[in-house]
């Protein structure tokens, strides 16, 4: 899976509408480009072709009274939202993705409800597990990575890796059942993390806005 894909639909979901530089914008708040292949192209392109493919719908909208040029802004189709929902869901319980997919996923793990994202997050965590069993048919932690070779390094790595991530993951299920955070169809104000049109963006790189050229 592509993160880029997650955090396109994700940030055009919580706008709404919004046109391409806002989407780059808002992944770079995020810090994004830092952790994932969210680059100006690579947006741009992910926005043109998910429109193509049905999931996207394209607004042409009218020149800015400040002179700047009109703008192409994308909202999500119907399966464009079944898209999206289906990539967080999996971004959360598929425990051998990249570390940018799953960030991705909890950027938009508050769209489910409060049971589902934690039903998800033990199925993530029962993955680990058999991941971890997995390994140890051809690897005794105990007996030490020397016992194999240098290779045991590889293997030890990953049930550190597999342990840290259980670990990790049952944290955050504590306290999604303890009640943090406002889930989909829970009463309280969602966390909004886009820019409003025109708010400062404190992480901003230089990057000239492009217009319509997206």
């Amino acid at each position: 899976m592509s993160a880029i894909r997650l955090l396109v639909l994700c940030a055009v979901r919580q706008h709404g509408r919004a046109h391409g530089y806002q989407v780059r914008n808002d992944l770079e708040y995020w810090g994004a480009h830092e952790w994932s292949n969210a680059k100006p192209g690579s947006i741009y392109h992910a926005l043109k072709q998910m429109a193509k493919q049905g999931l996207l719908v394209e607004h042409e909208t009218a020149p800015s009274a400040a002179g700047g040029p009109p703008r192409t802004e994308y909202e999500l189709t119907e399966a464009g939202d079944e898209e999206y929902l289906a990539l967080v869901r999996a971004a959360l319980t598929s425990y051998d993705q990249r570390p940018d997919v799953l960030s991705a996923g909890l950027g938009g793990i508050v769209d489910l409800g409060r049971d589902e994202a934690v039903a998800l997050l033990k199925e993530r965590v029962a993955g680990l597990a058999a991941w971890r069993d997995s390994v140890t048919t051809h690897y005794l932690p105990e007996a030490g990575p020397e016992s194999v070779g240098h290779i045991g390094e590889i293997m030890n790595l990953w049930i550190h890796s597999a342990d840290a991530g259980a670990e990790w993951t049952r944290g955050l299920i504590a306290r999604i059942e303890g009640g943090a955070y406002t889930f989909a169809g829970e009463e309280g104000e969602p966390f909004v993390g886009v820019l409003a049109e025109g708010q400062e963006n404190p992480y901003a790189t230089g990057i000239p806005d492009p217009g319509d050229e997206e």
